[in-house]
């Protein structure tokens, strides 16, 4: 793997969505060796741009991996020091119950239930945090009411060159591109590599980020669940497979043009991939695509086990790929 250090670090950062601050610092920190211009716009995405070489056919295109991660949210403090807690971003009740969870100002808790997790029926509200407060007053030492807090999950590798941490979703699109940063040394085509904020909030960083750059093509750089093991969902996602190219999603059907492109490059380069179709989610492909008069939109994306929890697993490869499609992609001739 290129950084696998950088990754681990990425996950590890606390960034919930809408307050991605310190993973927003981190990346700068990282990504200003490559970059022409760096900015931060004012709804806290990073807009990191490297000048194209330009010509006939060179393409504006725009990036957009989110630093966001899901989380929960104080909205009541029991008279026993309980923390009742909403949903930031969409959470598997199940995967959190008995979870370690961690607020931004180092407070640790534990995730529990009233009644049994069975019946909680994905509802944050059935759910509360344990800090080890004896009362609200003391609880109120400790957090408030909109204190968010973000899972525990450490990275760890697993058998055949996979991983495991919380927040993959989407730390490795932001991974993808800070290497495919590193490798833009003279593309033609202007690219501009944004690093979203909210997009687990409802795509909500790209849209303006995209009214902002005004780009021909937009790719969003994300994850997507896996079907190849058993779970509720179904399709062909599958781990260690390759990159994915996005087709379709309930929010977007990918341009044509630029999953055309996206196969080009993976045939001429021997990049392995596979197509994706999903039937549930979306990425900031859809906020890019009704941007502005709209906007030619694609996905680049890594297959995914567990998202949304504090122990997705991924495969190496598949991240590695997606930076050599970066690569290519932002090298690419386009006809259209």
């Amino acid at each position: 793997m290129r950084d696998e250090k950088l990754l681990q670090e990425l996950t590890q950062l606390w960034g919930v969505a809408g307050y991605e601050g310190a993973v927003r610092e981190f990346i700068r920190e990282k990504a200003a060796p490559y970059a022409d211009d760096i900015q931060t716009d004012a709804v806290g995405n990073l807009i990191v741009h490297k000048k194209g070489a330009g010509g006939a056919h060179a393409k504006k295109i725009m990036y957009a991996a989110h630093m966001d991660e899901i989380g929960f949210m104080v909205k009541k403090i029991e008279a026993d020091g309980r923390l009742r807690v909403c949903n930031l971003g969409w959470n598997w009740t199940a995967s959190a119950y008995n979870g370690r969870v961690r607020f931004r100002n180092g407070v640790n808790g534990v995730v529990s239930c009233e009644g049994k997790i069975e019946e909680a029926d994905n509802k944050a509200g059935k759910l509360y945090i344990d800090i080890g407060a004896t009362s609200k007053e003391d609880a109120k030492k400790y957090v408030d009411l909109g204190s968010p807090c973000g899972y525990l999950g450490e990275y760890l590798p697993l058998a055949n060159d996979r991983i495991c941490a919380k927040s993959l979703d989407d730390r490795i699109g932001c991974y993808m591109l800070l290497e495919a940063l590193k490798e833009n040394t003279g593309c033609p085509n202007d690219i501009y590599y944004v690093f979203c904020v909210q997009e687990e909030l409802g795509c909500r960083g790209s849209k303006p980020a995209a009214a902002r750059i005004c780009p021909d093509i937009g790719v969003a750089v994300d994850i997507t669940p896996a079907h190849d093991y058993p779970c509720d969902l179904e399709g062909s996602n599958t781990v260690d497979d390759g990159v994915g190219i996005k087709i379709c999603d309930p929010s977007v059907v990918c341009y044509e043009g630029v999953v055309a492109a996206m196969v080009d490059c993976c045939k001429e380069k021997h990049i392995p991939y596979q197509k994706e179709v999903i039937d549930q989610g979306g990425t900031d492909a859809s906020s890019m695509n009704l941007s502005g008069t709209g906007v030619r939109a694609g996905g680049i994306v890594v297959v995914v086990r567990y998202p949304h929890c504090q122990s997705a697993v991924a495969s190496k490869a598949d991240i590695e790929a997606g930076v050599d499609l970066l690569t290519a992609f932002s090298n690419y001739t386009f006809t259209f």
